[in-house]
C-alpha cells in the first residue's frame, strides 16, 4: 500500500491489525462473494464528484485504458479457482469502470462466457454491468438477453440537477442520453435485464422531486448513495456541527414517501436494511449496518485492491500489494484491510460500539470512517446524520407498530 506524505506511524488496520492472532485465535475469514472488475480504466464522462478521476488518488493515469485479455482471463481464472476452494451457490460480478461499455461488445461477451465456462458447475454467475448509460444502445441490450447479464445505471435527479455534475468532456449535461437508455431498459423486452437506478445523494436538490423523477423510470430498484467523503475531506454540506443533518433530512423526506406509498414499492436498500435491522434482521448491503465485507476488486491491470472507493482516502489507500497473475484472492483475505472489514463489532470505534444506535448503523460506510492520522478506526463523518435519519425510522416504524397492535384490540 501506498502511505499518503502525511501517514503518521502508525495507521488502522494496516500497522494495529494482527491478523495472524485473530486467525490463531479462531477467527476464520469469509471467503469473496462479489467481485468489481474494472474492465475499463477510463470514463467518456467527467463527473465533479467522481471517486476515481477527482479524488486523492490519481493512479487510474498508470492504469491500462482496457483491461488486457491475458489478465482478463486471469481474473476469471481466479473467480473460478476461489469458488472451487469455497463451494458458494453463486457468485457476483460486476463489469465496471471508468465506464465498462467502453470495453467493447466483443470483450464483455467473451468475459462472460470466459466466466461462466470456468465457474464449478455447482456455482451461478451473477452478473453485472454497471454503466453510466450513454453507450446502452439496442445492440448492447441483446447482447445483455443474449449472455444473462443485467444492467444498472446511474441517474442522480432531473435534468437541472444530474447536468450539474455528470457532465461529459466537452462540459455537456448527459441527462437526455441517460434518460433514453432507462426508457429503453423500461420495456417489456428489455425490463427483465434492469437491475436499477443508481443515485448520488445531491442534498441541495429538493429530495421528492428527486425521487419522484427517478420513479418516473419505474426503476425495479433505487440505490441511493451518500457521497465519498471522509474526516480528512468531508462531503459537501457537512460541518463540525453535529446539530447540522443535511443528508438525514433529505433521506428522511424520501424514506417518508417510500414507506407510505401505496401498493408495492420500489426496492432502495437502504431503507430496507434499517428496516430489517431495527426489527432485529440483517443488513442488505455494505453501506449500514455493518455486514462483513466480501468484495474484492480487480482494476484493469489485474492489481487485487481493498475497494476502489479507499481512493476517496489518499492515493494508494486501496492497494494491497497483490495482483491476480502471482496471488490468489484467498491469499487477499488475510489482508489486514479486508480482515477489519469482516470483524464487524469488534472492528468499531469505542464511540461506535457504545452508540445507542450502533448495531443499526454498524458504523456506517467503511471508506466514510478515514482520517489522516488514524486511519479507518472512527465513526462514519455521516454519524450525526446516520444517528438522526436511524431515530426517525424507528419513530415513524414504531408509530406503525402502535397503530397496527391498537387495531388488534
Amino acid at each position: 500500500m501506498t502511505r499518503p506524505a502525511d501517514a503518521p506511524h502508525v495507521l488502522w488496520p494496516d500497522d494495529l491489525l494482527d491478523v495472524a492472532a485473530l486467525r490463531a485465535a479462531g477467527s476464520l475469514p469469509l471467503p469473496f462473494r462479489e467481485f468489481v472488475v474494472k474492465i475499463h480504466s477510463r470514463c467518456n464522462l467527467a463527473c465533479t464528484y467522481c471517486y476515481v478521476y477527482e479524488g486523492a488518488d490519481q493512479l487510474w493515469r498508470e492504469q491500462p485504458r482496457t483491461m488486457p485479455w491475458h489478465t482478463a482471463e486471469q481474473v476469471c481464472r481466479r473467480v473460478a479457482e476461489h469458488a472451487t476452494a469455497h463451494r458458494p451457490a453463486s457468485v457476483r460480478v460486476i463489469l465496471h469502470g471508468g465506464e465498462p461499455l467502453l470495453a467493447g461488445p466483443a470483450f464483455l461477451r467473451a468475459f462472460t462466457r470466459t466466466l461462466r465456462g470456468l465457474l464449478p458447475a455447482a456455482t451461478a454467475a451473477e452478473i453485472l454491468i454497471q454503466t453510466n448509460g450513454l453507450l446502452l444502445d439496442e445492440a448492447l441490450l441483446r447482447l445483455c438477453h443474449e449472455e444473462d447479464v443485467r444492467v444498472a445505471v446511474s441517474l442522480d435527479g432531473p435534468p437541472e440537477i444530474h447536468d450539474r455534475a455528470r457532465r461529459d468532456h466537452a462540459g455537456r449535461g448527459s441527462h437526455t442520453r441517460v434518460a433514453a437508455a432507462l426508457h429503453r431498459l423500461g420495456t417489456a423486452e428489455h425490463r427483465p435485464v434492469w437491475a436499477g437506478v443508481l443515485c448520488t445523494v445531491d442534498v441541495t436538490a429538493d429530495p421528492l422531486a428527486t425521487y419522484d423523477h427517478l420513479l418516473s423510470y419505474h426503476p425495479p430498484a433505487i440505490r441511493l448513495i451518500l457521497p465519498l467523503g471522509n474526516w480528512t475531506r468531508p462531503p459537501a454540506g457537512r460541518t463540525d456541527d453535529p446539530s447540522h443533518v443535511p443528508y438525514a433530512v433529505w433521506l428522511a423526506a424520501v424514506f417518508d414517501r417510500w414507506y407510505h406509498a401505496p401498493g408495492p414499492s420500489v426496492r432502495i436498500a437502504f431503507f430496507e436494511s434499517i428496516l430489517d435491522l431495527l426489527l432485529g434482521g440483517v443488513t442488505r448491503t455494505e453501506t449500514i449496518g455493518g455486514a462483513p465485507t466480501q468484495l474484492a476488486v480487480v482494476d484493469t491491470d489485474g492489481a487485487l485492491t481493498l475497494s476502489d472507493q479507499l481512493k476517496s482516502a489518499y492515493e494508494g489507500a486501496d492497494r494491497s500489494g497483490f495482483d491476480v497473475h502471482r496471488h490468489s484472492f484467498d491469499a487477499l483475505l488475510d489482508h489486514p484491510g479486508v480482515a477489519a472489514r469482516q470483524l464487524t463489532a469488534t472492528g468499531l470505534a469505542e464511540q461506535c460500539r457504545s452508540c445507542p444506535v450502533g448495531a443499526v448503523c454498524g458504523g456506517g460506510h467503511y471508506p466514510h470512517r478515514y482520517r489522516a492520522g488514524s486511519g479507518y478506526l472512527n465513526p462514519s463523518v455521516y454519524c450525526p446524520d446516520l444517528m438522526a435519519l436511524i431515530r426517525h425510522v424507528a419513530g415513524v416504524l414504531r408509530a406503525d407498530l402502535g397503530r397496527l397492535t391498537e387495531a388488534r384490540r
